[in-house]
């Protein structure tokens, strides 16, 4: 039997839904408990305001970041560790992409999220930068280690502000799954230049593979 959620989940789980489906900012706590069946009142019983519900969404997705984004095994075959780390670039594009669409302006309003925010970015960076090692280490890219904090630095860059530029190109594009895709790929890109000869076939079809994901109406799509 499924296990019924909690209110305070069901409220962090519809928030999320709806944030993602109509955008933050159009969204409010009303609009929330009436998704929901619930009162306000029950509502606030669980959360202060919106901005709580937006912490408590953030702890979601640090746990997530914690969890996900890890240093490769020693038995891992050399790819594992860059496929791994881009499904999860898209798992967490994909679940919270009302955060990616809307970021300085959520951290605008909570400057306590805000530096949360940036000592949680601290540890991506730090994950990130052990990625890439590993596929050093395992001779899937040659990479200077000078370069290694930079190339991190341009991959969470990418990955950070993808939503947002997608929006700002074509306002009308939907954030689907596809288009989320496209930003793995762009991703993936960055690690090509580095790839090893011995790892460059397979790093082409890992290419290929994401490729098919974004599909080919977006993969003509000039964006």
């Amino acid at each position: 039997m499924e296990k019924k959620l909690r209110t305070k989940d069901r409220i962090i789980q519809a928030s999320i839904a709806l944030f993602n489906e109509v955008g933050e900012r159009q969204v409010t706590t009303n609009h929330i408990a009436a998704h929901l069946g619930i009162s306000p009142g029950n509502l606030y019983y669980h959360f202060r305001n919106k901005e709580d519900i937006i912490r408590h969404i953030f702890r979601e997705y640090t746990k997530l970041l914690e969890t996900r984004i890890k240093p490769p095994s020693a038995q891992a075959r050399p790819l594992d560790a860059l496929t791994d780390y881009l499904d999860v670039v898209f798992e967490l594009m994909w679940r919270f992409h009302f955060f990616y669409a809307n970021l300085p302006d959520i951290l605008a309003r909570d400057p306590a999220l805000q530096q949360d925010y940036l000592q949680v970015q601290q540890g991506v960076l730090a994950r990130v930068m052990t990625v890439i090692k590993a596929l050093k280490s395992q001779g899937v890219i040659a990479v200077d280690e000078a370069d290694i904090r930079d190339l991190a630095h341009n991959i969470k860059l990418l990955v950070t502000f993808w939503i947002s530029y997608l929006k700002t190109q074509a306002p009308q594009a939907e954030v689907n799954q596809a288009n989320l895709y496209r930003g793995v790929l762009k991703v993936l890109l960055l690690f090509k230049p580095y790839a090893t000869a011995a790892a460059r076939a397979d790093m082409l079809q890992l290419q290929h593979y994401y490729s098919q994901l974004v599909g080919t109406d977006l993969a003509a799509a000039d964006l």
